[in-house]
């Protein structure tokens, strides 16, 4: 195992058909066979999770994190599959800046082989004219990123065993609906401050993917069409890498389930994936 290989997707809560996109979310899943997935858009209800129904039979552990409470005994938010054991999940709110939108942001710590992974997936505020919001949130993300996993920590102890553990450069994936030129994903990116501050997250695709990368396109899948939207690359799989081990480099990237099966597709999102090294 020498690359670690990451998919994340907004899975479209339940609208559409949803029926028939979950089988077309599995055979995309099997056919890739991630070793880490983030979804956002993730419906809970009765103690099961969408994320549940996706993961069934596949061999993955689930976490699900709240971003904000449907009503009813339904929650709304993002979920992560593992291959590997979820040794912890925290969800942290992010800011809503006169919103009305509630969104937060799930880290799911990952015991791989090659050592512990902080995982993070995210899903910030929608509205084109919401970039001011986006931006109070990824000045967020980024520092609670930065406090969950330092730059200078590269190992951990387990407090349990009191055994060493290496500690992985952390990814970062989500649906950021902000295209790469905008000043929220420009932050991520290293190419500007927010706020005096700055941060770096390679964008896996903007290094190794091919083409324009649209994630939400209404021209070609017919789940976004109703939108009426530009075509757009706002998904994205981020990692703070590489580090001086040459752990999280991107080695590959490609827009994934975007396929369309009977005038169906898996989401009104396509998919990222990606493979990192480890």
């Amino acid at each position: 195992m020498n690359r670690l290989r990451v998919l994340t997707l907004n899975i479209w809560n339940r609208q559409g058909p949803w029926e028939e996109r979950l089988p077309l979310i599995r055979e995309g899943i099997r056919a890739l066979d991630p070793d880490l997935i983030g979804l956002q858009e993730v419906i809970w209800y009765e103690g099961r999770s969408q994320a549940d129904a996706i993961a069934d039979g596949l061999g993955y552990g689930v976490a699900f994190g709240v971003a904000h409470d449907v009503g009813g005994g339904v929650e709304f938010g993002n979920a992560v599959l593992s291959r590997w054991p979820i040794e912890r999940r925290e969800v942290f709110p992010l800011p809503a800046a006169g919103s009305d939108e509630r969104r937060s942001m799930l880290l799911a710590e990952i015991a791989s082989p090659r050592g512990r992974i902080p995982f993070f997936v995210t899903h910030l505020n929608w509205k084109l004219h919401h970039g001011a919001v986006r931006e109070a949130q990824v000045a967020a993300l980024a520092e609670i990123v930065m406090r969950e996993a330092p730059v200078e920590r590269s190992a951990i102890t387990d407090a349990p065993s009191g055994e060493v553990v290496d500690r992985l450069p952390p990814v970062l994936v989500g649906d950021f609906n902000a295209e790469p030129d905008a000043a929220e994903i420009r932050f991520l990116r290293g190419l500007q401050t927010l706020g005096g501050k700055s941060v770096y997250f390679a964008d896996t695709f903007g290094h190794v993917g091919a083409g324009p990368g649209f994630t939400f396109d209404a021209a070609r899948n017919p789940c976004a069409a109703p939108a009426h939207e530009p075509p757009r690359r706002i998904d994205y799989v981020f990692v703070r890498g590489p580090d001086k081990r040459v752990r999280g480099k991107p080695l590959a990237s490609r827009v994934v389930l975007d396929e369309i099966a009977g005038g169906v597709c898996a989401s009104d999102h396509f998919g990222v994936y990606s493979e990192i090294s480890i």
